[in-house]
């Protein structure tokens, strides 16, 4: 079995309805991940959705803020979500595919603008949640699993426009780096992106304050595509559809891409 799966930061499911029905229809992956849905599941429109082939869907949603959603173009199971450092957010779910590859949905909290958790509890949030992920890949590690989500860190010197600048900036930070390393160790998952494009610059955000993103090209990779050790050699074919960002209305966030024969 072959399938393709796509990660994306939609920011609002209904304000950019359109976007999800245009990459369904040009990208047509078989399971497309969105995150800040900012929608109760029951507002999320579902049936725009089916039209084009997604006839299953799992989401936890809120209104107005967060949100995650797993649309499917294949039959999946709810196998349910976690709530790390009792946030009470809509961050992560999980489904089963017919094949027994679970998929896990993360929105990880962005952390605010100071990088100081003394001063800024949203940082502390982010880091707890975290620390929480950590935990809990410790003590279930992870089999036939695939990860994605905006985890809202760009761990590498060239997952951003500049090391240098960027290193007190709130997502590129050593503190928030060596957290996602941890957690990502505890569960020994594979960077699927950058095992499949190991070298060079890689942008998944580019920020709405930019006059120009594309031309200043001042972007992040805050996206990813994870998968435990089991299955992460069936991985190929990552790509980052930049293009998406430059849409009508666009999210901040590019789709990232991922295919696995399993």
């Amino acid at each position: 079995m072959s399938f393709t799966i796509a990660t994306w930061n939609i920011n609002s499911v209904r304000l950019r309805e359109g976007l999800v029905c245009r990459l369904l229809t040009e990208e047509a992956p078989d399971v497309l991940c969105l995150q800040e849905c900012k929608s109760p599941v029951d507002k999320i429109p579902l049936e725009a959705f089916k039209a084009l082939g997604y006839g299953f869907m799992v989401a936890r949603g809120q209104k107005g803020y967060n949100g995650v959603a797993i649309l499917s173009k294949l039959p999946l199971e709810d196998v349910g979500d976690m709530d790390f450092a009792d946030l009470g957010h809509a961050r992560h779910v999980a489904a089963r595919l017919e094949n027994g590859v679970t998929v896990h949905n993360f929105y990880v909290p962005a952390g605010g603008d100071v990088s100081d958790r003394a001063v800024n509890e949203k940082f502390g949030q982010k880091l707890d949640y975290l620390a929480g992920m950590r935990d809990w890949f410790r003590d279930s590690r992870p089999e036939q699993a695939i990860l994605v989500g905006d985890l809202n860190i760009a761990p590498r010197e060239d997952d951003v426009w500049s090391h240098k600048q960027l290193l007190k900036i709130v997502s590129h930070t050593p503190v928030e780096v060596e957290q996602l390393g941890a957690a990502q160790e505890a569960g020994r998952w594979i960077d699927v992106t950058r095992q499949d494009i190991p070298e060079g610059l890689l942008y998944s955000w580019w920020s709405y304050r930019a006059k120009d993103w594309d031309a200043a090209d001042k972007g992040r990779r805050l996206d990813h595509v994870w998968a435990s050790p089991d299955i992460a050699n069936a991985a190929h074919g990552s790509r980052i559809l930049r293009a998406a960002r430059g849409w009508e209305k666009p999210s901040d966030h590019a789709p990232v891409f991922a295919t696995f024969d399993l």
